[in-house]
């Protein structure tokens, strides 16, 4: 679509005045809000880990610029524990992976052996990147749907316990997002009982009984909604998501806005807190209920 007066002098401020009164539309309709500017999550307790959920756009900014340090960049102001990444190789030919593994590196990151080519990062683009923690086991979920998607399932060892995550990156189509966050659920029920993180580019912009990831909601509880995180420059939509169980172990999950971020992908990261002392001391019928 062509924005009004776009190629007329001083076209930008009326197409910027269109844009605006669309977004504020949409917020109406949907009852959405535009992300205001958060302060930094506050210094983690003695039992807490930074965790986080980055669609770094295969490291193709707002500017069109492939820039891979950006990316580095915006991870190192998170300084998370626990980072999966969306879109972190190509998508068509050989799957190379796109992220500055140095730079992340440096940053105390390294990357959970997922790929099954030595020059890739991830799982139909998922990767998973960890301060700290020994993977004990790693599964390659294939994710059904009308376009290839999948999901990665590990389980780490960690200083305060065991935990799964579930990375993941949903379908454009609603039926195919019912259908892989099922396949999720059926593979966790696999598993072994323990403190379960799942996160990722979920797609679903819609709250209440028409979002496809109202399925989850037996394990993690509700999904209603959560902090806008697309599009980066003016964040609308909670395409972003971080779930935890046993439920109340996540808490204060924002997304990361910061000027940088802004620009380095069309998503802002979201970040959270993970409490593992609170994940194993969850109460016992809660554990079995969701063996």
């Amino acid at each position: 679509m062509t924005p009004p007066d776009a190629s007329q002098g001083g076209g930008r401020r009326p197409a910027k005045r269109a844009l605006t009164a669309r977004l504020s539309e949409l917020r109406g309709r949907h009852g959405l809000s535009v992300l205001p500017s958060v302060p930094p999550l506050p210094p983690p307790g003695p039992d807490e880990i930074t965790v986080a959920s980055y669609n770094v756009h295969k490291c193709v900014g707002t500017d069109r610029r492939f820039d891979p340090g950006r990316i580095a960049q915006v991870i190192a102001e998170i300084q998370p524990d626990i980072l999966a990444v969306q879109e972190a190789d190509r998508r068509f030919g050989r799957r190379t992976g796109l992220l500055d593994t140095s730079a992340l590196r440096e940053s105390g990151l390294s990357l959970v052996p997922v790929s099954r080519l030595p020059d890739g990062h991830g799982w139909h683009g998922n990767a998973l990147l960890v301060r700290r923690g020994t993977p004990l086991e790693v599964q390659r979920l294939a994710l059904p749907g009308a376009e290839p998607r999948g999901a990665v399932i590990a389980e780490l060892e960690l200083p305060a316990g065991k935990l799964r995550i579930v990375a993941a990156h949903f379908g454009l189509l609603r039926r195919c997002r019912l259908r892989q966050a099922a396949t999720i659920l059926e593979a966790i029920g696999r598993g072994a009982s323990m403190p379960t993180l799942m996160l990722g580019d979920l797609n679903e912009w819609r709250p209440g009984p028409r979002s496809s990831l109202r399925p989850l909601e037996a394990l993690f509880g509700s999904v209603a909604f959560g902090p806008a995180s697309f599009p980066s420059r003016m964040p609308v939509f909670a395409l972003d998501r971080i779930f935890g169980w046993p439920r109340g172990v996540v808490r204060d999950v924002q997304a990361h806005d910061s000027s940088l971020a802004r620009v380095a992908s069309d998503h802002l990261p979201l970040k959270a807190r993970l409490s593992l002392s609170a994940a194993h001391e969850a109460p016992p019928g809660e554990v079995a209920a969701a063996a």
